[in-house]
């Protein structure tokens, strides 16, 4: 089939003002619920892009690990490339898109880090493979071949063997604080529903968007 000619089926059910929640992130949170009970592969997996001082773009997938009245929380390594630009420039937007069910959620904001304790918190609870990964790899720094990382785990695997693996100050989590989200439900003929949360002050403003 040509891309140009593809098309997904949009017989969902619709999204209006009356029903949805006054918050966006409880709105966020319900769609959540919504996409894991249908079995949706990694439903908490979001598109995060970011922007550095040339105004350059880039994008990447991360796993949405948090989620209350302050915003939503993700973990990586300060000295990511993302983590670099967070720190350029921290206005960041993220995008949930669940094909089977037709729905998408923009969210655009600003970045910050979260506490060492929350972090810390995050970090014990985590496997201990990951937390080795999170010594062994300079995330987004070159590296000669796979074998080298293999070596970096293996180095790490020894130094931690009798004791819990602590977090490292390179890694940690950040809040992006919402300005505005979006909620888009499929429908049938293009004719796709689209609300927008704007904050205001300490209040949303909800309006409709066209198509």
């Amino acid at each position: 089939m040509k891309i140009e000619q593809a098309r997904a089926g949009d017989e969902r059910g619709g999204l209006d003002e009356a029903s949805v929640q006054a918050d966006p992130l409880e709105q966020l949170r319900i769609w959540l619920d919504d996409a894991g009970q249908a079995q949706v592969i990694e439903p908490h997996a979001m598109c995060v892009a970011t922007v550095n001082q040339q105004g350059h773009p880039s994008q990447r997938m991360v796993l949405l690990r948090g989620l209350d009245s302050r915003g939503l929380v993700f973990y990586t390594s300060y000295e990511s490339r993302k983590g670099r630009q967070i720190g350029e420039n921290p206005h960041v937007s993220a995008v949930f898109w669940w094909a089977s069910m037709q729905r998408q959620v923009r969210v655009e904001g600003v970045a910050a880090r979260i506490s060492e304790e929350e972090s810390d918190a995050y970090f014990a609870g985590r496997p201990r493979g990951h937390q080795l990964a999170a010594w062994a790899s300079d995330q987004s720094e070159v590296v000669e071949s796979r074998r080298l990382l293999e070596e970096r785990m293996e180095h790490f695997e020894q130094r931690f063997e009798e004791e819990e693996v602590p977090r490292p100050h390179s890694w940690g989590g950040y809040l992006i604080v919402p300005s505005r989200v979006e909620f888009w439900q499929g429908r049938p003929n293009r004719m796709h529903d689209r609300l927008e949360f704007l904050r205001a002050g300490g209040t949303w403003l909800v309006r409709r968007l066209q198509p």
